[in-house]
């Protein structure tokens, strides 16, 4: 089950969000406010790129282990970004009531995007925005030349998508992988707002690191970090 879900359950989809640690919770103060970690804005016309944005100061590192989020990559996150462990135990493991088979459900299509599973997210509220870098995993076997399709793979698994575009990117220590900027329109919000990814292919298995956002403007706003991942980005 993707993230696109039937509008009988959308309550109980916003409610069950939280799995992945309130995605929509507001900044402190109760307003988005230009991240500590971008130097530029997005322009009017919404036609920013990350290098229009300004680069993103390093606040440390995620993916090593002993760090917030073992993974097969490491990568620089930015100032203030908050990284934490995604738990994948769903509510209704050891069985239940039938709501709690439907929460499992429906937490579990938060969890799974495609053939990937949500490893760790990298929240931005503290730098003051809304939205999260989120780490996506997937099993052992794939080779490097499968980048492309597992990327379509996951970004068909979040629901109503168009306009995606894909490119090759060569990270700072040498990885390859491949890149996709597109459209995500949510059905709960009727809203559609700018999306991105990049995948590589590791002997651990591929690693998507997806940025969302609460909507176009706040996308934008945190491309810099998105940026500094991707050009950070090494293998463990």
């Amino acid at each position: 089950m993707g993230r696109a879900v039937r509008a009988t359950v959308v309550a109980q989809l916003v409610l069950l969000a939280g799995v992945l640690t309130g995605c929509s919770e507001p900044a402190p103060d109760g307003h988005a406010k230009p991240s500590a970690s971008t130097t530029g804005a997005a322009t009017a016309g919404g036609k920013d790129t990350a290098e229009d944005a300004g680069a993103a100061k390093s606040g440390g590192s995620v993916g090593a282990a002993g760090s917030a989020c073992p993974l097969p990559v490491t990568f620089d996150t930015a100032e203030e970004w908050r990284p934490e462990a995604v738990e994948t135990g769903t509510p209704g493991d050891d069985g239940g009531s039938e709501q709690d088979e439907l929460a499992a459900e429906l937490v579990e299509g938060l969890l799974r995007q495609g053939p990937f599973t949500a490893a760790c997210e990298i929240d931005a509220k503290p730098a003051g925005n809304i939205g999260f870098i989120r780490v996506w995993t997937g099993e052992k076997g794939a080779a490097e030349g499968d980048a492309e399709a597992l990327l379509k793979e996951f970004v068909a698994a979040e629901g109503d998508t168009s306009e995606a575009k894909y490119s090759a990117f060569t990270s700072d220590s040498g990885v390859r992988g491949t890149e996709v900027e597109y459209l995500y329109t949510s059905e709960a919000l009727d809203e559609t707002k700018k999306e991105r990814a990049f995948v590589a292919v590791t002997p651990d298995g591929p690693v998507v690191v997806h940025l969302g956002g609460l909507d176009t403007q706040e996308h934008e706003q945190m491309l810099p970090a998105y940026e500094l991942a991707k050009r950070t980005l090494s293998t463990t």
